[in-house]
């Protein structure tokens, strides 16, 4: 069975003037971004929590997080997060979740696991939840409070990203 490549060159050609600008026939690397969420609970397993992610993929650090509902509000907060220097010339890469579709359409892609567009920060949730045990989701050690909750993440992130920071 044959690719279409018909239909996969446009995609990796819009992918390549995304990530690149061309500027006096020299191409500078735009900022790339991957971002996604995982779901996690405080005190009970009714009380849903998604911990929203944004990571640099230059060097798999998490630019930004933030812990709330699923929806287009909480998206949002999150973008709301991103330093300033880092949006103007920035490409954010993520699942088809709708609350997404509030990132400028020049500037967003949404795609399917298979195409790998969004594995560093899928594998990063992995890692979250590996080490972080109260992420896990059969497990004694949950959060009781939201605000320990955060902190719990904030810790990890912080921490992550100064291991991140001393190997590059």
């Amino acid at each position: 069975m044959e690719e279409d490549l018909s239909v996969i060159e446009p995609i990796e050609d819009y992918l390549l003037n995304q990530v690149y600008e061309n500027k006096d026939g020299v191409l500078y690397e735009v900022y790339r971004f991957e971002a996604d969420e995982l779901w996690s609970f405080v005190q009970n397993k009714d009380n849903k929590q998604w911990i929203w992610l944004v990571m640099n993929t230059a060097n798999r650090q998490i630019v930004a997080f933030h812990v709330g509902g699923r929806g287009k509000e909480d998206a949002l907060a999150l973008f709301n997060q991103i330093p300033a220097v880092f949006k103007t010339k920035a490409v954010f890469f993520t699942d088809f979740w709708q609350s997404y579709n509030l990132l400028d359409a020049n500037k967003h892609v949404a795609a399917g696991k298979e195409k790998g567009y969004t594995n560093h920060i899928e594998r990063f949730n992995n890692t979250l939840r590996q080490r972080c045990s109260r992420l896990v989701r059969q497990t004694l050690s949950f959060s009781k409070k939201l605000e320990n909750h955060i902190g719990a993440i904030k810790y990890f992130i912080c921490h992550y990203n100064k291991q991140r920071a001393l190997l590059d």
